[in-house]
Order: structure tokens, then C-alpha cells, then sequence
């Protein structure tokens, strides 16, 4: 069965650049807009003066949120949703959900990630901070499995094949 798109029941600017969301499933989130506004262009440029990012419109039925009445100027729930979840801390425990939902060994883990053994554990451990690039990483793989798919290389059990010897010339 297909997720629910998320929709909006409320959102109101917290902070210069940060919107307060509420769901309509009971969520809430704090979302910094800071980078979505410095990449929109001149389309986005107004949302930089506090007075006009301090008045967010939910529109659409919970779909968007819009200011000024500028649907140009406006975010869907979807991406909203996508900006809140890659704004969350991820801890070790996070990491080894990770781990378990792509079905991985430690080995196959370090192996995709570009880290040692000992690396990847330490990651795992109660309260270590696993770096921003791997989180990145570990988020991408999740949303899309072809960039998994690219640099996966399952490890195979048992020991490796001896090569065959050069035949003599």
C-alpha cells in the first residue's frame, strides 16, 4: 500500500528561515529553509526579508505552503516532508537501522560507505557522531537505490578463489 502523501494543518515562521510545522497526522517539525531560499533565485529572493517569510499561507488543502499568495513562491508538503527528515539527527541507532533496512553486513556497510571496519562500528556505538557526508550518504541510499545499486559489492562468504597461475610461455 502506497504511504499517504503528508499534508499540512499548520505552519508558522519560528525564526528567520525556519518554519514551525504542524501535520496533519500529529507530526510536528522545525524546518530550516535557509537553503531552499538561497538556491530559489530571484523567485525566492523576497522570502530573505523577515517580513515577508513571517506570513506563510497553508494552501491547497494542506498541500503547500505559500507566501504573498504566490503560488511561484511556495513549497509542496512533499518536499517539506523530504527537508524535515534529512534535517534529523542521525545516531548511531539510526545508523544501524540503516545497516538492517538495506540488509547489509558490517563489512558490506564500511565497504559502500568508504570506511573502515572499525569505522563503521564506532559509528554504531551510543552517542558517536557520525560524520555529515556519511549521513548524507546513508540518506540517499535509503530514497534512492539505484545510487546503492552503483556502488554495492556484496561480499561473498567463504575464502576468495585462488587465481589461476599464468600459463608458461
Amino acid at each position: 500500500m502506497a504511504e499517504a502523501l503528508p499534508r499540512i494543518a499548520s505552519a508558522v515562521a519560528a525564526s528567520p528561515f525556519t518554519l514551525a510545522v504542524t501535520w496533519r497526522d500529529g507530526r510536528k517539525d522545525r524546518i530550516a529553509l535557509d537553503g531552499w531560499i538561497g538556491t530559489g533565485g530571484e523567485l525566492l529572493a523576497p522570502l530573505s526579508d523577515w517580513s515577508a517569510f513571517s506570513a506563510p499561507q497553508v494552501i491547497n488543502y494542506g498541500a503547500a505552503v505559500s507566501w504573498g499568495g504566490n503560488d511561484d513562491m511556495a513549497i509542496d508538503a512533499v518536499h517539506l516532508r523530504m527537508i524535515a527528515d534529512d534535517q534529523k539527527p542521525f545516531s548511531g541507532e539510526d545508523a544501524a537501522d540503516w545497516q538492517k533496512q538495506l540488509g547489509l553486513s558490517n563489512n558490506e556497510a564500511a565497504d559502500l560507505l568508504g570506511v573502515a571496519l572499525s569505522t563503521w562500528h564506532k559509528y554504531k556505538e551510543a552517542g558517536s557522531v557520525v560524520p555529515l557526508a556519511v549521513v548524507h550518504l546513508c540518506r540517499a541510499a535509503l530514497r534512492d537505490p539505484l545510487i546503492m545499486q552503483a556502488h554495492y559489492r556484496p561480499r561473498r562468504p567463504g575464502r576468495p578463489r585462488a587465481l589461476p597461475s599464468p600459463s608458461p610461455s
